[in-house]
């Protein structure tokens, strides 16, 4: 049995921006009381306090749970009855322009632009910038139906990259590109996972939606701990249970 259990957020804990729904707030509450649990994802703090930590159950341990925004750059643990950073690591103002630069560089020449789009586009996250197609608030129907595929953005991406030579350039949620520094990805954050919780790499489980190459979730298997792909957040609960299940 494995002593840490990981998640992506969007497509496998939650639709795209959605607030657990309450069937997984209850399985994820079942499986802290037999294993740590960490979540990490492209999005920032406010957005996991939304999602995740102020959906579960009052019966849930949050002090085995970790959670990690933007790729795993940010980790927050829950100490004293209150959600902590443990630490955080920045962009500097130079490094954030030359990349908010690099997407309306990238956006013109590929020409992937959509013709209605709903909130800001570029997210700064501090130690991350996002992208997202349709704008922040799009609603799920639109960000599902723009790219399932990861089509569009796989140009992108690959624009981006010549680009941005050094930084880390990965596709995230229903229409996201995440940009961080070389080297971080969801392997990065599990690795700064081990080091935090004393968890070793071949102690964890990660599930995602996006374990292919250029997804990702990719990085986490890249990074030697044992994954599964999961459809969406039906299928993590099945196999959330089974783990549970194992364990009584």
């Amino acid at each position: 049995m494995k002593k840490l259990v990981a998640f992506d957020l969007d497509g496998t804990l939650a639709l795209s921006k959605q607030a657990l729904k309450d069937d997984m707030a209850e399985t994820l509450a079942d499986l802290l009381g037999v294993a740590d649990v960490a979540v990490i994802s492209g999005g920032d703090w406010p957005q996991f306090d939304k999602q995740v930590a102020s959906r579960l159950p009052a019966r849930a341990d949050l002090s085995r749970l970790w959670l990690m925004p933007t790729t795993g750059t940010k980790l927050y643990t829950h100490q004293d009855g209150a959600w902590t950073a443990v630490y955080a690591e920045l962009f500097d103002e130079a490094e954030k322009k030359k990349i908010i630069d690099a997407f309306g560089e990238a956006l013109d020449a590929t020409g992937f632009t959509p013709e209605k789009t709903w909130g800001e586009r570029i997210e700064d996250r501090g130690s991350q910038i996002t992208f997202s197609a349709l704008g922040q608030e799009a609603p799920l129907e639109a960000k599902e139906h723009w790219d399932p595929d990861f089509a569009k953005r796989k140009v992108i991406q690959a624009d981006l990259r010549q680009r941005l030579p050094g930084l880390a350039i990965n596709m995230g949620g229903a229409t996201s590109i995440d940009i961080t520094r070389e080297g971080v990805d969801k392997g990065y954050g599990l690795r700064k996972l081990a080091e935090a919780s004393g968890f070793a790499l071949d102690e964890m489980l990660f599930l995602g939606d996006a374990i292919f190459p250029g997804g990702n979730d990719y990085p986490a298997k890249e990074a030697g701990v044992d994954t599964v792909k999961v459809r969406d957040p039906q299928e993590t609960i099945s196999v959330v249970t089974a783990i549970v299940a194992c364990q009584k």
